[in-house]
């Protein structure tokens, strides 16, 4: 299909949506041919609707305009569409954090990103299938990027967004400093492949991607398409003269460390202690509270209009 074939609907986050650069590239791509459909969102779940809605649209490509929350909201939204007829997925960043964007080396000013997303090809991604219980619902959800767990999951959302703004990734290091001397263990069961692990964690993060809370990398040998995602477990300490030695592990993300071990799944469940408050997570950044959850591979499910030479994508690993 060629580009005068390609039609673009673009979704824009309502809090960005009077953003003057982002205006600008969208008159100026309509000027240069770009067939282009614009829906701006008013209240949550929105994204996801105005995705869902893409085919009928007649949309062959769909922009999420935003941060990594935009993004998990035309994600899921995307993946409500048989998979035959799922547009491709571009993205515009324009959120606090953007990891994901820029973890794939996309262009972050609207400017140049609306531009990449006319002329970037499509590449299939692995998109990670949430099924999670708290009391007796169930929620089933997706996300591109990572899931984190545990104090991980409450540094991100309780870190304030005009903060994160200033310090960018500092802002998260900064509160995690913070936090670390009142911190709370997350306790529970994993299951994974054969293996069973009853931890008391710090942080638990599940990545398809490689970065979350506004640049902090928890998944570093993360690719896209490998049919898996990355798995740091991080255990608690119990006193401040064991910091050192975690720091320095979280440095090394060695297989089976003191406190950090780092590995690969293609499917992962958690259950809490039945008499534990459920766990925070963010997916993609937005917040959760679950009791039990499941993560798996959805293989190659989501085209994603990547940057070519895309170092998160197999074909491109140098190692």
């Amino acid at each position: 299909m060629t580009d005068t074939q390609q039609h673009y609907l673009l979704i824009i986050n309502g809090k960005s949506a009077g953003n003057p650069a982002l205006r600008e590239a969208v008159e100026e791509q309509r000027k240069a041919g770009m067939s282009i459909i614009v829906r701006s969102t008013w209240e949550g779940g929105d994204a996801a609707e105005f995705a869902a809605q893409a085919v009928e649209l007649g949309a062959t490509r769909v922009i999420a305009c935003g941060g990594d929350g935009t993004v998990n909201e035309v994600v899921n939204g995307l993946m409500r569409i048989a998979h035959d007829l799922r547009p491709a997925l571009g993205i515009v960043p324009l959120g606090s954090a953007n990891d994901f964007a820029t973890s794939l080396g996309l262009p972050l000013e609207p400017g140049p990103a609306l531009e990449a997303a006319r002329h970037l090809s499509p590449s299939p991604i692995d998109v990670i299938r949430m099924t999670a219980q708290s009391g007796a619902e169930e929620a089933v959800s997706y996300y591109v990027n990572m899931t984190t767990g545990g104090f991980g999951a409450e540094i991100t959302s309780s870190t304030p967004k005009t903060l994160k703004r200033m310090l960018g990734g500092g802002a998260y290091s900064l509160m995690g400093a913070l936090k670390a001397w009142r911190h709370r263990s997350y306790c529970g069961t994993l299951h994974w492949g054969d293996q069973q692990q009853e931890a008391s964690l710090l942080l638990l993060a599940l990545g398809n991607g490689r970065q979350s809370g506004g640049g902090q990398v928890l998944a570093p040998r993360a690719k896209l398409d490998d049919g898996r995602f990355d798995v740091l477990l991080v255990k608690d300490f119990s006193s401040a003269a064991e910091l050192p030695t975690l720091l320095s592990e979280l440095q090394q993300f060695p297989a089976e460390g003191r406190f950090v071990h780092y590995f690969t799944a293609s499917q992962l469940s958690v259950t809490t202690q039945p008499d534990d408050e459920p766990w925070p997570l963010t997916l993609d950044g937005e917040a959760r509270r679950y009791e039990r959850f499941c993560v798996e591979v959805v293989p190659l499910a989501l085209k994603v209009l990547l940057p070519e030479g895309c170092s998160l994508l197999t074909a491109n690993d140098r190692h």
